[in-house]
């Protein structure tokens, strides 16, 4: 990986945090922080935040300790994003923002149970991960006593929902009605990509899960070193690694590889952004926006290489037999308690027995929804427990 300098000169077309947008609800600036920096600070002591220990990637909690976490990833996102956002010249408290909040919104153990909640929610509005996280930072989160939510800048906000691109395509689905109503009452632009930074965090997600899900897979045994020599990028490092150190041992020599494979991956998104910065000539934040595409990217033939990789991760590990095992019981944990939830709302706990109440059964079943998406693994296991075991109270 080629070395960078460690000052690199503000980007023409990067957020300023003391031009931003500001926030829906007026308040006083902090004296020590830029308001991207207080975003931050927001975002890691939420409640929410917290949870995230407990929820998993892809392996549930209670599978071993040395599993990436939600936590452990989005922290794995914010390291690359702010390390990457530094590089290009970007503002980098904002793209580290928008990294650590990027997953708040995931339910319980992972994919499965955000497909389950989906299958769930089918007909009380739908269910998506995006705009639970959107829900999380605007309206679920009550610590300030003047507004719900936690009063992100317009900035942090817009990159939170809209990191991946424009997303008035996805306005028509029931799950994105949340998000078309907030937009009503606080206009965000779904219609346009978001700042460099959010991009960057974006790109930071792909290559923290791709990096750590080789690196899990491994050490889960699910596929073997040797295995991955025939793969696209991986298996030309795994190579060069066991050509130049023939010593070291299989643990080494893989963490060597997936070390090396993240410094190839941001060398090649900071060639890429970089030649599409000058081909555009983009000169502002507002310019990086108005482009029909993104800024921040991979160059096509990396974008190729990630696609068959991820290709051999999902045959290999997302869809292997012990993983499949443990997504079908996730899903019968969480799908047997919304049933019962829903059917019998005074068995949820008080604060949320009184938010099931006055409702249509559409209310009632966000509610429940809610309550299910904000549990960590180990709490939805302990609560379907208790639920339908009596001998947990002996």
């Amino acid at each position: 990986m080629s070395s960078t300098p460690y000052f690199v000169p503000r980007a023409p077309y990067a957020e300023d945090p003391f031009k931003s947008k500001g926030r829906r609800f007026q308040e006083d600036e902090s004296r020590t922080r830029t308001p991207f920096a207080r975003d931050r600070d927001r975002i890691i002591h939420t409640s929410a935040f917290r949870r995230l220990k407990e929820k998993t990637q892809v392996f549930v909690a209670h599978e071993g300790d040395n599993f990436r976490t939600r936590l452990t990833h989005s922290l794995e996102v914010a390291q690359v994003a702010r390390s990457l956002a530094t590089a290009l010249g970007l503002d980098s408290d904002l793209a580290e923002t928008i990294a650590l909040g990027h997953d708040l919104g995931h339910p319980p153990f992972g994919h499965a149970g955000e497909d389950e909640l989906e299958i769930q929610m089918r007909d009380y509005g739908g269910f998506d991960h995006n705009v639970q996280t959107f829900r999380v930072v605007t309206e679920l989160e009550h610590r300030y006593p003047d507004f719900l939510g936690l009063n992100l800048t317009w900035e942090t906000l817009e990159g939170i929902i809209k990191h991946n691109g424009p997303v008035t395509n996805k306005l028509g689905k029931p799950s994105w009605k949340a998000i078309q109503k907030y937009d009503n009452e606080y206009e965000l632009g779904l219609n346009t990509w978001a700042s460099a930074e959010a991009q960057v965090a974006a790109l930071a997600d792909d290559i923290a899960y791709n990096n750590h899900d080789v690196d899990d897979g491994v050490t889960a045994g699910l596929f073997t070193l040797d295995e991955l020599l025939d793969v696209p990028l991986i298996g030309p490092i795994l190579f060069a690694v066991k050509s130049e150190r023939p010593d070291l041992d299989p643990r080494l020599t893989h963490l060597e590889a997936v070390r090396r494979m993240i410094g190839a991956m941001i060398d090649d998104v900071m060639g890429e952004t970089l030649q599409r910065a000058a081909a555009t000539g983009v000169g502002s934040a507002d310019d990086v926006r108005a482009l029909d595409h993104a800024l921040v990217a991979f160059s096509p033939d990396m974008a190729e290489d990630l696609a068959r990789l991820r290709a051999f991760l999902y045959e290999r590990m997302y869809r292997h037999w012990r993983v499949n095992r443990t997504r079908s019981q996730a899903r019968r944990i969480l799908g047997e308690m919304f049933a019962l939830f829903l059917r019998e709302p005074e068995v949820l706990p008080t604060v949320w027995f009184a938010k099931s109440q006055n409702r249509d059964e559409a209310g009632r079943a966000r509610v429940v929804c809610d309550y299910i998406a904000g549990m960590t693994d180990r709490f939805a296991i302990e609560e379907h427990r208790k639920l339908f075991h009596l001998d947990v109270w002996n």
